[in-house]
């Protein structure tokens, strides 16, 4: 076994050079309140990561000395990973789970909950470093805003026509956006999964067209929470399948390679490969299941529930939280939204229909909650990373980087702790909660019907049919379900729109193509965030 050929090792910046450190502390400051900010007025947050880039990119530009660091692309990839980290952190992983126990009456389990949840969010961080680049969630895989990240940044460095073609695609991107139209869905179909976004879009038009047009409630009869269920079953069992998949001697001959390359030039062999999937989600299992006791006992749940109760919410709850990560994870790869409201909250109806009594079904969704956004939104970080490094070319440099990348994300959670700390109170005593939030309240406090029981278990049939079918390489009944749990028919049209143009594209102008495609659709993407951006904090920007 020989080798594999490399170009000579390139030293990646660091986090803790100053003035590296500087910028990033900045940034997770500024992208933690931001994404608190928009959480509770607009209800969604926006991906940061190219707002950070940018940040990087226009510093790079003062005259002096000092800034001329952050001109490097790999600096303003730790800069993008970093403030999205901060952004999803802070506002999906912190504050919207501990706004479900205050709503509900119970200000005495914000902070056992607050504590579960940050030690959740560091938990999903660590287990997408480990996963990232094996069968589960490789580094080839779709992640189109971690594309979009990359080809703004390498567009901002080499400037010239791939410049150009950025700026179209961020003045046509925010063009749209104003006009409600989803340029941000239109760029992620010249990206993403075809089957995968084809689903998509299916699920947008059904779920927004069904009740107009056929007079049927999709949402109400509980169709597209049935669908997730069985999809979501079949892509566990998949995932156990995958882990379990016959060897590769090609994978390990290269692995091994890599290894050795690593190894020559000092830079440990981190263990995320094929080998180390089910240590890792070992790890994760045993950490998901202390965390579900340290909820259960902090909160004081053990005075009103018996043995029995506590120890089947321990797993329950360690089970739930590790099927959000997986699927939202999967969901993000492939087309680049992550359901993870819609598997929440599936999460509960199945908690209702075991009979968890009200305090455990808060607490359990709070931390099933907590779990997919960080995990996802680090998978389009270390993809952007993993493209400005070459590709794996280097697989010193790659490994370097993605550590480097991985040491960001974890200050960038860190700092948002505090950050949520000291202004939920504020917040919440203003009324300003994250308007998911008071869906799952209403959902615990309406419980569950035996029809809607039924509901799930015969719509969870066709929903596991479709996602085995599609296999794991597709996700085509996750995201179907994911299209019917969202009511944005417009979204729909322009996935498709998009997948017609990209088929269209790259079938006259042949592959060659692909390139221009994907630095157009990270314009398009960038514009639809920069004035989601911009629009929350400047009253009036955004077309009513």
């Amino acid at each position: 076994m020989s080798e594999i050929e490399t170009p000579p090792l390139q030293q990646h910046p660091k986090v803790w050079d100053p003035a590296t450190l500087v910028l990033l502390v900045i940034l997770c400051v500024f992208g933690a309140i931001i994404g608190v900010q928009l959480l509770v007025s607009l209800g969604v947050t926006p991906n940061t990561a190219i707002i950070g880039a940018m940040a990087a990119m226009i510093v790079a530009r003062v005259p002096l000395k000092f800034f001329g660091h952050y001109r490097s692309v790999h600096v303003q990839n730790l800069a993008q990973s970093a403030t999205s980290a901060a952004t999803f952190g802070a506002a999906n992983s912190l504050l919207l789970p501990i706004a479900i126990p205050w709503l509900f009456g119970r200000p005495d389990m914000v902070v056992p909950m607050f504590i579960g949840v940050a030690l959740a969010m560091l938990l999903d961080g660590f287990l997408l470093y480990k996963l990232f680049n094996t069968k589960l969630f490789p580094a080839t895989g779709a992640w189109p805003h971690g594309v979009a990240a990359a080809e703004s940044i390498k567009a901002g460095d080499q400037g010239g026509k791939q410049a150009v073609l950025l700026g179209i695609g961020i003045f046509l991107g925010a063009l749209g956006s104003f006009f409600k139209f989803p340029t941000a869905a239109l760029g992620t179909a010249f990206i993403g999964n075809v089957w995968a976004l084809g689903m998509l879009g299916i699920g947008f038009l059904l779920r927004g067209y069904s009740s107009p047009v056929f007079g049927i409630d999709i949402n109400a009869l509980y169709i597209p929470h049935g669908i997730m269920a069985g999809a979501g079953l079949v892509a566990l069992i998949q995932i156990f399948f995958l882990m379990r998949g016959k060897k590769d001697d090609a994978h390990d001959e290269r692995a091994a390679a890599e290894k050795a390359h690593a190894a020559k030039h000092g830079v440990e062999m981190p263990e995320h490969k094929d080998e180390q999937i089910g240590r890792t989600i070992g790890i994760g299992s045993i950490g998901f299941a202390l965390i579900s006791d340290l909820i259960a006992y902090g909160s004081g749940m053990y005075h009103h529930m018996s043995v029995g109760w506590l120890i089947a919410f321990r797993f329950y709850a360690a089970f739930a939280a590790f099927v959000h990560e997986m699927i939202v994870g999967l969901a993000a790869m492939h087309s680049g939204w992550f359901p993870a409201f819609a598997v929440a909250l599936i999460t509960l109806l199945v908690g209702i229909l075991i009979g968890f009594p009200p305090e455990a079904l808060a607490m359990l969704c709070g931390f099933a909650a907590a779990t997919g956004p960080a995990f996802a939104d680090m998978g389009y970080d270390l993809k952007a990373g993993w493209i400005l490094r070459g590709n794996g070319k280097n697989p010193a440099f790659e490994l370097d980087g993605r550590r480097q990348q991985f040491l960001a994300a974890s200050m960038a959670f860190l700092i948002a702790i505090p950050v949520v700390a000291f202004v939920y109170q504020d917040f919440f005593s203003q009324g300003l909660v994250p308007p998911v939030a008071k869906v799952y309240i209403a959902a615990i406090q309406a419980g569950v019907s035996l029809d809607i029981a039924k509901s799930l278990l015969i719509w969870a049939i066709p929903g596991a049919l479709i996602q085995f079918i599609g296999g794991p390489s597709r996700q085509m009944g996750v995201l179907l379900a994911t299209g019917l749990l969202i009511n944005n028919p417009m979204a729909g049209w322009a996935v498709l729109i998009g997948l017609v143009i990209r088929i269209a594209v790259l079938k006259i102008k042949g592959p060659d193509a692909r390139g221009p495609l994907e630095v157009l659709a990270a314009g398009l993407i960038a514009g639809d965030a920069l004035l989601s951006f911009f629009s929350s904090i400047i009253p009036g920007l955004r077309h009513k």
